[in-house]
Parts: C-alpha cells; structure tokens; sequence
C-alpha cells in the first residue's frame, strides 16, 4: 500500500498547474481582494492537527516531522478536517521551523514541551554555523505536499501555503523553544542590534525563496506567521518585524511579476502585536489581509485600519470551551461586528488540543448564519 501511495504521489506531482482541477469555492480569494461575498468565509489556524482524533492516530504511526516530509502524510492531515466540516480554505500541514532546519539547525517536537533545539544560537559567532538553504531541494518536501493536495482537493477550496517570520523564527533559533519571556532572543535586539538585522535578512531570503517555491507548487494563498510579536513594543515592531515583513512580501509579489506567475493574497499574522504596530502594518498596504488575535476589538481595528483592508480573525481560542449555542452566538456576534465585507473568519490564534469536535462545528454554524 505504501509503495502504491508513493507512485501515485509521483504521478501527480509530475502534472503541471495548468492541469490542477478547477477551484468550485473561492470565497476566500473574494474576500481577500475585496469583492462582495455571498457569506463569509472561515478556516481555523491548526485546523489540521492535534484536536481530531484522526490525526491523533495517525501521529500515533509517525513522528511530527516525519508527517511534515513525507508529502503523503502531509496531504492526508491537510484533508482530515475538510472531511468534518464546512471550511472555506485549506492549510498545508507544515511547521514554521522547517526553515532553521533547512539551515542547519536540529529541531524536534518533543511531546508536553513542544518544539526544542538542542544547540540554539548563544552570540553572533554562530551565525557562520548557519548553512544557506537550498529551497527547492532542501524543503522541495512541502512543495510536493502543496502540488498533490491541490489535485487530492479536486477544486473544492483554495489551499493556503505558510511560513513563520523572520523575528519569529530568529527568537526560536535564540531562545532554543518556547519561552515566556524571549528574552535571550530580545536581548540581542539591544546587544547585537547589527548582527540581529543580518539574521534577519538571513532568514528573510530564505522564506521569500520558499513561499515563491509554494505559489510555484500551488498555493494559492500565503500566510506569514510573527508569533511572536508580543514580546516586541512599537520601536521594536517597527525595526525588527515590519521591515522585513514589508520586504517579504514586496519581494514575492516581484519575483512572481518577473516569472509570469499571477500573484496570489498574502495575509499577515502579527500576533500579539500593539495596535499601533497593526496600525502601522495595515495602513502599508504590504499584505491583503491582516490577522487579527482575540485581544483586537473588531470595531476598533476597522476604524483605525480602514475600509482597505481585509481582516481575518478572531474570536479567542478558549470561547470554543463554552456551551454550543454560546459558541454560536459569539461567532455570530464577531462577525457582525467585523461585517461582511473585507472579511475572513476565524480564531485568534491556533485551536487548542482538546477543543470539542462539536464546538468546532457550533463554531463554523454560528460565522455561516451572518
């Protein structure tokens, strides 16, 4: 059966877009450049992963990144969730750190902890450890991935490519994990503010060859992770996250210019970021659509970021905990605030392990009934 999949991953993965089946539901793509809708459309950040049980049987057969290189696998969990519900894009099942891998960095998922690595960044010296990606062989994985679930989809909603962003990535290459605090991360900010831009810039040619590579292999909307943007005030945002984000996407749009391939939407994901950073990020006019966490009051975001804009969010992650006619009603209620125009639904941040099924459901009901 396994060899049987590989061929068959083979043979798709040799079709050319041209050949990928025709999109039946583009709300998304609407919704994103600003065309009118008929209802708003909605997917849910790790909408593939840990919460369904059929996924959990799954990591139970294989390891994390294992699922993530094996585009088979990868393609499979993509599809678990369009099974259950009704959402209105796809997300390829990846990781952000599939970048400080590539470069040479040892990242594992270890189980209760989350992502570690064994030997982080300590000062600029080790910055010369760090090796140059070679994007379409290196992580060519997560291109194959997006190409056979383009055509494993048959049309039935865009698929959205990802990565994490350059400061978000550069303080898991510091810190060595998740932390409270980033503050070894942060303080090369302060201590190496030079050596800090240079792996920045690093990491930020890096990821515009790899989301080229993803529009390439069929994505069809990008997103761009700055989870970490909390631990960043406005000054901070502004030199250390927003240039490079402005840079990501300025240069993706011009290569794919260049190569005659039609651009698609990008969405930024500033979580945690003050309103003055959203403000600063949004009135760029740099990205489409801009990601909202549950902590932005939709009225306030649509009066100071304009009618311009798409935004995309936001109702808090543990509102999925609540009874499901108040589920329901919270949903409805954030989406009406946010309208129905210019408008992508969906949590503040990623749903969390063990949402219930049928709150994901109340969930998708209560945003579809505006």
């Amino acid at each position: 059966m396994n060899n049987f999949l590989q061929i068959l991953c083979t043979i798709v993965l040799t079709m050319a877009q041209t050949e990928f089946p025709m999109l039946k539901n583009d709300l998304i793509l609407k919704a994103a450049r600003g065309e009118p809708v008929d209802r708003i459309p909605i997917w849910i950040m790790r909408q593939a992963g840990r919460y369904l049980p059929e996924f959990q049987e799954l990591r139970s057969k294989h390891d994390f990144f294992s699922v993530c290189q094996t585009p088979t696998l990868a393609c499979e969990v993509t599809l678990q969730p369009l099974k259950r519900f009704d959402l209105d894009a796809s997300i390829i099942f990846s990781d952000i750190l599939v970048i400080p891998q590539a470069m040479g960095l040892t990242v594992e998922m270890v189980p209760g902890t989350g992502p570690v690595l064994s030997k982080p960044l300590k000062d600029p010296s080790d910055l010369s450890l760090l090796v140059q990606p070679n994007v379409e062989k290196d992580l060519k994985y997560v291109g194959d991935a997006i190409t056979l679930t383009r055509h494993k989809l048959e049309g039935k909603v865009p698929l959205i490519g990802f990565t994490g962003a350059p400061w978000t990535l550069m303080s898991y290459m510091i810190q060595g994990g998740g932390s409270s605090t980033m503050s070894k991360a942060r303080e090369w900010l302060y201590k190496y503010p030079e050596d800090s831009c240079k792996l920045l810039q690093f990491i930020t040619n890096t990821i515009v060859d790899y989301l080229v590579m993803q529009v390439k292999a069929g994505a069809q909307l990008l997103q761009v992770f700055e989870s970490h943007s909390d631990f960043l005030n406005d000054e901070l945002f502004e030199k250390y996250s927003f240039k490079y984000l402005k840079e990501i996407s300025e240069k993706v749009k011009q290569r794919l210019r260049e190569e005659n391939i039609s651009e698609v939407p990008m969405i930024a994901f500033p979580k945690g970021a003050t309103m003055n950073s959203l403000e600063m990020l949004a009135k760029s006019r740099t990205y489409e659509v801009l990601g909202l966490d549950w902590t932005v009051d939709p009225l306030e975001a649509r009066r100071r970021f304009g009618p311009d804009i798409t935004l995309q969010g936001n109702l808090d992650p543990c509102a999925l905990y609540a009874t499901e006619q108040e589920i329901i009603d919270r949903a409805r209620n954030m989406a009406m605030k946010f309208g129905k125009t210019r408008y992508i639904a969906n949590l503040g941040h990623g749903i969390l392990p063990d949402t219930p099924i049928t709150s994901v459901m109340a969930f998708i009901e209560g945003v579809h009934s505006v």
